[in-house]
């Protein structure tokens, strides 16, 4: 199955041409642009943004595997990220994770979430839920399902 950008998406990829160094420099916006246009970015997106920006297709898997927010995959759960740094540990994260532990989503440890006055925090498809108890956990899964 092959992958194409949306027009849209062709269109932006342009405009950002304009304002990068070079356009090798798009690896970053292109893949989010696939993941936000296709849930995840598959090996043939892989070799379309190579080919929209002129980078190597490895180069492109590699930047995508270093990063924990790419998927390459479909995701068949939600994909919870929990800060794992000191103000959320502080503040409860490892409460937070156990409590998800026996939740039906995929749980990723991560750095920073860039939020350490609202600690805990977590993100779930690029929002932040922060301040957070089981109770209130509970609450935003259960929005999200």
């Amino acid at each position: 199955m092959s992958f194409n950008f949306s027009k849209e998406n062709l269109q932006k990829i342009e405009v950002l041409k304009s304002r990068y160094p070079s356009p090798q420099a798009l690896s970053l916006p292109c893949l989010w642009m696939v993941q936000y246009q296709e849930g995840y970015i598959s090996l043939d997106a892989i070799d379309e943004i190579s080919r929209v920006i002129g980078t190597p297709s490895m180069e492109i898997y590699r930047v995508a595997t270093f990063y924990t927010m790419f998927h390459l995959e479909p995701q068949k759960k939600l994909n919870v990220q929990v800060c794992k740094t000191l103000s959320c540990k502080l503040c409860g994260s490892d409460e937070i994770l156990e409590h998800l532990e026996g939740k039906d989503v995929n749980i990723v440890h991560v750095e920073c979430l860039g939020s350490c006055g609202t600690a805990p925090v977590m993100q779930i498809d690029d929002v932040n839920y922060e301040n957070l108890t089981p109770d209130k956990v509970d609450e935003v899964l259960k929005e999200l399902k």
